[in-house]
């Protein structure tokens, strides 16, 4: 395994948790391979960078193209719409990239996937319709498929005692996005008008106003796909040609390296579990086990509950008070959700390995699923504030409670990626594992936004209860919660089984 040295690991001591042994097995606590930790780390900045640049200029960029036709109450929907069509497209295609990820590699598969975020971007801010727009977040949909294979690939290259850590470093490119996104998206859209004495003059830039914040994530793309393709090691033994595999398909014979799924029973867990299958991927079906289904419907209900509040939040921002919001420009907008990301950001990277050894990975899980609710009831609470004593105080120190809370949230993806790997049948099929879990998720999420953004403006429209946005989130965050109680309280319950 690629950082493996044993010159450089470290002991410590496993306390059990309700006694002190006198007896204590020490236990190798393996460094991180930051030679191609880091490259990992960076080819994800630009897959964040993407999301916090378009979230503060999509409402307004709907109102400009006039696909709303001057309600206020659609752009929600219509904004919910544009992001679901990145979720429809990746939940049609990822659980096949990772499944390919485990026979031809990851790298070439990332390449792929970095360079579609770059030409999707390009389009994006080319665009002046509704469809136009729609069709560059598919096609970076259908051909982005990292969600899961760059999990996998920290998967490969750890092990055991150093995940928790790897996964505690897993948030700096998205803090970092949190950080520059909102930023670019806020500031240099619509740039003519922002900025006349630098842009004023640009036809390109009058005409495609929305260009130029979705230039700089294009670029992080094409120099991620750069370091990526010259530097990173493919970490994945098993890999076979890619001209072999497809042959292998279209013939439907059964090739060695490529086990085609079929409807053959599933292998018992003694088969599963045994040294032999591990050494190759197992079919798709074989990897549909208990544990499998277990932490899918975790990291379902989860993904819907971030994703449906992160929808929220940015309309929330923009829609006028009077409507059931706080009246904020873009570029406020960006601040507040990049200061945000600052915080969640670096709060993961210096107490989730801490918390994950003192409490474990399903309690921090739980306890995150459950902070959607406090966070859920504050959304009203801040608006009704609002309305009386506009932007006081009041309501800015609840805005900082409700992302406080969101902190808690976020720390439930490295728990759950912790799962993945303990439920995966063996190392050869985490890609297919990661695909499977992926795959669904994507799905709900391609439902959470335009579901939760649409009744979000019918809450708006008058006659309608205000308050009807919010109780569909709590609905959400109990499923959540009834998931979350699944868990065992720690991975490594599962691998030792």
């Amino acid at each position: 395994m690629i950082g493996l040295s044993s010159s450089r690991t470290t002991i410590i001591m496993r306390q059990d948790d309700e006694e002190t042994p006198l007896l204590q097995q020490p236990i190798v606590k393996t460094p991180l391979p930051w030679d191609q930790f880091w490259i990992i780390l960076f080819l994800q900045f630009p897959d964040s960078l993407v999301f916090q640049t378009l979230a503060p200029f999509t409402p307004q960029l709907i109102r400009d193209i006039g696909v709303t036709n001057g309600n206020e109450s659609q752009v929600g929907h219509y904004v919910g719409i544009l992001q679901s069509s990145y979720y429809t497209a990746q939940a049609l295609t990822i659980l096949y990239w990772s499944q390919l990820s485990d026979h031809i590699g990851r790298k070439p598969l990332i390449l792929t996937a970095l360079f579609a975020i770059a030409v999707s971007m390009f389009s994006f801010g080319l665009s002046k319709t509704f469809v136009g727009l729609v069709v560059s977040r598919i096609f970076c949909g259908a051909f982005n498929g990292s969600n899961g294979i760059v999990k996998s690939m920290v998967m490969d290259i750890t092990d055991a005692t150093n995940l928790p850590k790897a996964f505690g470093y897993m948030p700096f490119p998205w803090m970092l996005g949190a950080i520059v996104g909102p930023l670019i998206g806020g500031s240099l859209s619509r740039p003519a008008d922002r900025f006349p004495e630098i842009f004023g003059r640009s036809e390109l830039l009058k005409t495609y106003p929305y260009l130029l914040p979705c230039v700089v994530p294009a670029m992080f793309a094409s120099a991620a796909w750069l370091v990526t393709y010259s530097r990173f090691r493919e970490s994945v033994s098993t890999r076979a040609p890619l001209l072999r595999l497809i042959k292998g398909w279209f013939s439907q014979q059964s090739d060695p390296n490529f086990p085609v799924p079929s409807n053959n029973a599933l292998p018992s867990s003694a088969e599963v579990n045994s040294d032999e299958v591990s050494l190759k991927p197992l079919p798709l079906r074989a990897s549909l086990t208990p544990r499998v289904l277990t932490v899918t419907a975790s990291y379902v209900t989860m993904a819907v509950l971030y994703m449906a509040f992160n929808s929220i939040l940015p309309l929330f921002y923009a829609t006028p008070i009077e409507l059931g919001g706080l009246s904020l420009d873009p570029p406020l907008i960006g601040a507040i959700l990049s200061v945000s990301g600052i915080a969640h950001g670096a709060f993961q990277l210096l107490f989730y390995a801490r918390l994950h050894d003192r409490f474990g990975a399903g309690t921090i899980h739980t306890t995150g699923v459950s902070s959607g609710i406090p966070t859920i009831i504050l959304f009203p609470v801040i608006n009704a504030l609002a309305r009386v004593q506009g932007m006081s105080l009041a309501v800015w120190l609840c805005v900082a409670a409700q992302h406080v809370l969101m902190t808690s949230l976020m720390m439930c993806n490295p728990c759950l990626a912790l799962f993945i790997r303990a439920a995966a049948p063996n190392r050869a099929s985490l890609g297919a594992t990661n695909g499977i879990t992926q795959m669904v998720a994507a799905g709900a999420r391609m439902i959470a936004p335009a579901s939760a953004t649409s009744v979000f403006s019918y809450s708006m429209q008058e006659g309608h209860d205000a308050w009807l946005v919010y109780y569909f989130l709590m609905v959400i965050a109990f499923l959540a919660m009834s998931t979350a109680v699944l868990l065992p309280r720690d991975p490594s319950a599962w691998e030792n089984r």
